[in-house]
């Protein structure tokens, strides 16, 4: 063997174990993605079921719709303000629980594509 040859053969180890082991990662995200996707799809499926016998959204939707016709009486006008005032005040960890709810109810992925 001349020196060239001791050279090139390790290094071309190296190089070949640098690629196998990339290829190798690249397959553990892209199974990792996938498994994501089929677990959300599992769990669209099982909110779509249980909403399917649920009063929530409906509950919710009677909710929300207070406001707005609150604001379209004069009378009712102050206190929607005011309620909202309140609302605001809340603390912040009561908001996230209550917006966390609102999006289940109505299915998380909608809510996210609303915000983009």
């Amino acid at each position: 063997m001349n020196f060239l040859s001791l050279i090139i053969s390790p290094l071309a180890n190296v190089v070949t174990t640098h690629l196998k082991n990339k290829a190798e990662e690249k397959q553990a995200v892209h199974q990792r993605k996938l498994t994501q996707i089929e677990n959300e799809a599992s769990w669209d499926e099982a909110q779509a079921k249980n909403s399917n016998n649920s009063l929530k959204d409906e509950w919710f939707v009677f909710l929300l719709s207070i406001p707005m016709i609150g604001a379209f009486v004069p009378s009712m006008v102050p206190y929607v303000k005011e309620g909202f005032i309140v609302l605001a005040e809340m603390p912040e960890f009561y908001k996230a629980f209550l917006g966390a709810a609102i999006a289940a109810s109505f299915g998380i992925k909608s809510l996210a594509n609303w915000k983009k």
